[in-house]
């Protein structure tokens, strides 16, 4: 919270308390919060607390705020406050507060926007989490960029975060691309070998194959051609790739969890023993269930089969219970949109064992359409036919691709132009934000001989530079709320205003000028938007470039 948003919520409190002395300390407090208006007309922050006292005191929120406003002590960070329908109290901010702002921001410099709501709070994040069956696409690119720039945020605002990566190396999907792996194989030996009906078609299988056979292992070896060997290999080599596609995607993992490792752990049995003994276990048709329908699922679900074998959710069971027992304050799980109808069930499972299921939160990443040319391009996992994060980050590069990622919301469907990704234009909007800090950094180096200085603010008085302070003042609320609303999109959105408000007074007015004081405030304006863009685009996991 910067100085101006402190001082605004004194004043409030005092004026409330003041107003009406029998309203608890802690209901004010409880009550009070800033926010940025969507409209400029409507100040530069705004209170609601008037609708939120509504109700204790019984009074309409409309008088209340009049009568709040009353007891408003004047200040110089003030220059009006108004009383809007149904009872908001808008904040209109002195150009005198507006350059103290910018002093503070820039005191802070790097530490801008910190923020300590997490106060060291563990929160774990696993995203991904692909099954290692074939190489990431473009789905799994978004799970990868929206985890891993919430990651960031999220530490950013004082959380202790770990990021984990479930690996399904085991089950009926490993075991088709074993024996798709063999099949190939043999195809290359010359001899005949029946392709599984459930396996795995594309390029990469085929690849893989030829790799095995070139580098003689398999002859070398005493051994029989055992499905086993062919499972491990092709898990093995996946993986492989997987961790190399995110390390250059610039995602780094904490946790790679194995599933194999937790089947033989013994903590699946534990999970179903539990749920046995709190009596959510029952036997029919020769399986066991769960009673899921009393904890919000649909219907009740099998979690070992009639033939003694377990449905997807018993392992994920154990391995929830293992993140709850690990004392996480939130547990963040990123999925995609082919699990939507899982949460219910999981979280039945979480509650049945006598979690706390608020502190699970899953999001869903919804489906990402690529378009080249114009047209959607075409896909199919099942015949192998889809575009990896491989081929999307070599062909629009790293930043891009992961800017592309998170420019909608979580739960939006999202249209990826990989022709606008490789645009170098301001019509691109990870250029367009780039070519902003690179700009800057082009203008600091032109004006060598101003440096930046603080006495002189007050010179910025013109109403785009104010817009400017202004937009950077609310840089920590922005990231603040990126953080509990869990979505990095909102971030990235208030990048981009920032750099369309430098574009246009760059265009406007000339930084560098015959006056020496003004330049040098202008320079010390700017540097503090190269500032503020080059932290929003670390936590987007985006480079701020010097040059372009």
């Amino acid at each position: 919270m910067i100085k101006i948003e402190q001082d605004l919520a004194t004043i409030i409190k005092n004026a409330v308390k003041k107003t009406f002395p029998e309203i608890p300390d802690n209901v004010i407090a409880e009550s009070l919060s800033l926010e940025v208006p969507k409209e400029k007309k409507f100040g530069d922050f705004s209170a609601n607390i008037a609708m939120k006292l509504s109700r204790e005191l019984r009074k309409p929120p409309f008088e209340i705020a009049g009568s709040i406003i009353k007891n408003i002590e004047k200040s110089y960070s003030i220059q009006d406050v108004k009383v809007e329908k149904p009872g908001f109290i808008n904040f209109y901010i002195s150009n005198k507060a507006v350059a103290g702002a910018l002093e503070d921001i820039i005191k802070e410099g790097a530490g801008f926007g910190v923020s300590t709501a997490g106060k060291n709070k563990k929160v774990q994040i696993e995203f991904v989490s692909a099954n290692p069956t074939g190489p990431l696409t473009v789905a799994h690119g978004r799970q990868a960029a929206i985890g891993d720039s919430l990651a960031r945020i999220l530490k950013f605002c004082g959380y202790d975060v770990i990021k984990e990566y479930y690996v399904n190396d085991e089950g009926v999907q490993i075991q088709a691309l074993g024996k798709s792996l063999r099949a190939r194989y043999m195809e290359l030996m010359g001899e005949k070998s029946d392709f599984p009906e459930n396996g795995y078609k594309g390029k990469y299988i085929y690849d893989m194959a030829q790799k095995l056979k070139d580098s003689g292992v398999v002859e070398r070896s005493s051994a029989p051609l055992s499905d086993d060997f062919f499972m491990e290999h092709a898990t093995r080599e996946i993986m492989k790739t997987i961790v190399k596609d995110l390390e250059d995607f610039g995602v780094h993992f904490d946790v790679w969890y194995s599933q194999k490792a937790l089947a033989k752990s013994g903590k699946v049995e534990k999970a179903i023993d539990d749920l046995k003994k709190k009596e959510f276990l029952y036997e029919q048709d020769g399986a066991t269930w769960f009673k899921s329908t009393g904890l919000g699922d649909d219907k009740d679900r099998v979690i070992i089969k009639s033939d003694g074998s377990y449905t997807y959710l018993t392992p994920d069971t154990a391995y929830h219970k293992e993140k709850f027992e690990k004392g996480y304050h939130r547990i963040i799980n990123i999925w995609g949109p082919d699990h939507h109808g899982y949460i219910n069930r999981i979280k039945a499972a979480c509650q049945a064992l006598g979690y706390d299921t608020e502190k699970l939160s899953i999001l869903i990443a919804q489906l990402v359409t690529l378009y080249r040319d114009g047209k959607p391009v075409k896909m199919s996992t099942r015949e192998g036919e889809f575009i990896t994060l491989r081929e999307v980050m070599d062909e629009v590069g790293r930043d891009a691709a992961r800017f592309f990622f998170i420019m909608r919301r979580v739960e939006s469907h999202l249209d990826f132009d990989l022709a606008l990704a490789k645009t170098q234009t301001l019509d691109n909007p990870v250029y367009y934000i780039q070519y902003a800090h690179a700009r800057i950094s082009s203008i600091i180096e032109f004006s060598k001989d101003a440096l930046p200085n603080l006495k002189n603010l007050v010179l910025l008085d013109k109403e785009q530079e104010l817009d400017i302070v202004k937009a950077m003042m609310y840089y920590p609320k922005i990231i603040e709320a990126a953080a509990s609303n869990l979505e990095p999109s909102i971030l990235l959105t208030y990048l981009q205003d920032l750099a369309g408000l430098f574009h246009s007074y760059y265009n406007a007015y000339r930084i560098v000028t015959d006056d020496k004081p003004l330049t040098e405030t202008r320079i010390t304006l700017i540097q503090a938007v190269k500032k503020v863009i080059a932290s929003g685009l670390g936590l987007l996991g985006v480079t701020a470039l010097e040059k372009m």
